[in-house]
């Protein structure tokens, strides 16, 4: 048996819509930790749900006081993820990078005040769990990282990699933040291109190390945008998302005809605030 103190603790960091959360979004957890755990060299103690705020402004993205509830109806069922919700509360849309950042930060203020025991998820599916106050803190670019502080890894799907090549979606200086300072988890289907994109973008093939690419060999087709349209159809979405969050949904009337054309003609944020930005330039 090896020794899990010669391991790097790990916490995995999901950002994104979750406009519903689903089973896939939480299957995402499983395959990631189970292949950081095969390869001997890191040990997952934690996963977190980030939903976005409503300032992203997608199209179809209900509030986010209903996403995150639901998030967190979900995580009920597991013993290590867990939702926050700093990045929802926030006014304005906050990028990828700045997310990661902030959770970067706190785990590094936890670990310096000696309490590691607060980083870990709680030993009990039904323990309660702390909630954030929503407040920012100043986060720091690059906090200096104490021995023993945890590695945050983005964990994302492939869809998420390949995005870096829209053009005004990210800043580049983000990309590579993220993929030298914090790494990826991707999941992603056999026969998927994310090597050849890699391969393709210099800054992703110069940090290739830090970006895990997961095969997801029990392929499962779920996505939100298919259950938000199963649901305007009047169709059955069991088993598609947790059974509490089929009751939620049908609880509030959620994801109609009207809800999805929340946002219809908007451009969406970091699309609006790059290409400003370029424009300027």
């Amino acid at each position: 048996m090896e020794n899990s103190e010669n391991k790097t603790e790990v916490v995995l960091l999901a950002c994104g819509s979750f406009n519903p959360i689903t089973n896939m979004h939480l299957r995402l957890f499983e395959l990631a930790r189970d292949y950081l755990h095969e390869t001997g060299k890191y040990r997952v103690v934690k996963g977190i749900i980030s939903p976005v705020g409503d300032a992203y402004k997608k199209k179809g993205l209900i509030g986010a006081n209903h996403r995150v509830t639901m998030a967190r109806l979900a995580a009920e069922t597991s013993d290590w993820v867990e939702v926050d919700n700093w990045e929802s509360n926030q006014p304005e849309w906050q990028e990828t990078i700045k997310v990661l950042r902030y959770h970067q930060q706190k785990l590094s203020n936890l670990y310096l005040s000696n309490s590691p025991s607060e980083v870990t998820s709680p030993s009990k599916p039904g323990q309660k769990r702390k909630r954030e106050t929503g407040r920012q803190r100043s986060v720091q670019r690059n906090p200096p990282q104490a021995k023993g502080v945890p590695q945050l890894k983005l964990l994302c799907g492939t869809d998420v990699l390949e995005s870096f090549g829209v053009p005004n979606l990210w800043k580049p200086e983000d990309i590579a933040e993220i993929v030298s300072s914090h790494g990826m988890v991707c999941i992603a289907r056999a026969g998927n291109d994310a090597q050849k994109f890699i391969y393709e973008s210099d800054v992703l093939w110069k940090h290739r190390e830090n970006i895990h690419l997961v095969e997801e060999w029990i392929t499962n087709d779920i996505s939100a945008t298919k259950v938000r349209r199963a649901l305007r159809r009047g169709h059955s979405v069991r088993y598609l998302v947790p059974d509490v969050v089929r009751d939620y949904i049908e609880h509030h009337k959620l994801y109609t005809a009207e809800s999805e054309e929340q946002n219809q003609g908007v451009v969406l944020a970091p699309l609006q605030r790059y290409t400003k930005k370029n424009t300027k330039n």
